[in-house]
């Protein structure tokens, strides 16, 4: 039997950040993003050794797994490990491959994606029924509590969920908002987004840490973030476009404040040729230090900001907006 998942990734484009803790139990956090057509797959195929194989191509790893003991942290695979784990899947006699659209670290929720597929895979393996908050919720546990991960809750919502999203993070409760924007908003929008890769970033967590190590003096620069995403949220809703895009623009600065490995040379220089060239407003996608740069353009100079980039290092990317999110469905194969 084989079972087969995948999940989105995602563009955040404000108050990420207001989703880590402490403060969205504080005071409260507010997140806006959206899942794109860029994906991390699973699948499960059952065998008849006992033994757990776990392949990932995104690393060019795979390993063997006979005991309890085998799953132990050491670096390697250690988001299956733990998810295996946390589903108390460990007598399991079956193989997991892992892969995805979009290379590791950067900046567009992989990591937390990649647990939410896994999750998929043994919640529809062991026959439970998990709603969309509890698999996102999971996930979130088995990244940021089982393996001390820092980072926010965001992603694991938007991979499980889909769609555009406005999530607000209240003290324990969250509220995953999925925003009826008009389709020629959403065409506009995307007409007038480009996606850039500038090559991978840091660890997530190293700067995250960075953000947290300044926590009390960072709330009014958080409290600003969660404002943007708000004010972002209904310039979408009423098509102010390029009203937006100067948000995006306010985010990344604010950004820039919280920690100094958010940015670099490499990033600031793109960003102000971006901005010279003819976009209105970025940043980039995550929690920093590289990977996606994504520039809100004017329609008619979109095209040259990607040809000036280019001649700089970094590459555009196509994508487009999705709606679904976790999908889980039974292969062929097995």
């Amino acid at each position: 039997m084989s079972i087969r998942s995948k999940a989105p990734l995602r563009l955040s484009f404000a108050g990420d950040g207001t989703d880590v803790p402490p403060y969205p139990r504080e005071h409260g956090g507010a997140t806006l993003s959206a899942a794109i057509d860029k994906y991390t797959y699973g699948t499960l195929l059952t065998t008849r050794e006992k033994a757990i194989n776990v392949t990932s191509l995104d690393y060019d790893v795979g390993q063997k797994y006979q005991t309890d003991k085998d799953l132990a942290y050491d670096g390697k695979l250690d988001f299956v490990k733990a998810t295996i784990k946390h589903m108390k899947a460990e007598q399991g006699m079956f193989n997991i491959l892992i892969h995805s659209d979009a290379p590791p670290r950067c900046g567009l929720g992989s990591s937390s994606t990649e647990v939410v597929c896994i999750v998929g895979l043994l919640k529809t393996w062991q026959e439970q029924q998990l709603t969309n908050y509890e698999i996102a919720e999971i996930a979130y546990k088995i990244e940021r509590e089982d393996l001390e991960i820092l980072g926010g809750k965001q992603d694991h919502y938007v991979a499980t969920f889909g769609g555009f999203n406005y999530i607000e993070f209240l003290d324990e409760k969250i509220i995953v908002n999925q925003l009826k924007i008009r389709q020629d908003i959403l065409n506009e929008l995307q007409y007038n987004l480009l996606l850039c890769y500038t090559g991978r970033m840091k660890l997530s967590g190293d700067i995250i840490q960075d953000q947290l190590t300044s926590y009390e003096q960072n709330i009014p620069k958080l409290e600003e973030l969660k404002g943007i995403a708000y004010d972002m949220k209904n310039s979408l809703l009423k098509g102010d476009l390029n009203h937006f895009g100067e948000m995006l623009h306010q985010c990344w600065e604010t950004k820039k404040q919280l920690a100094p490995d958010v940015t670099n040379d490499q990033i600031d220089k793109l960003y102000d040729k971006a901005r010279a060239t003819g976009a209105i407003g970025g940043r980039i996608s995550g929690a920093g230090g590289g990977g996606y740069l994504l520039l809100y353009c004017e329609s008619d100079k979109k095209h040259l900001v990607a040809e000036e980039l280019e001649k700089y290092g970094a590459k555009a990317e196509s994508f487009e907006f999705v709606n679904s999110g976790l999908q889980i469905w039974h292969g062929t194969d097995g």
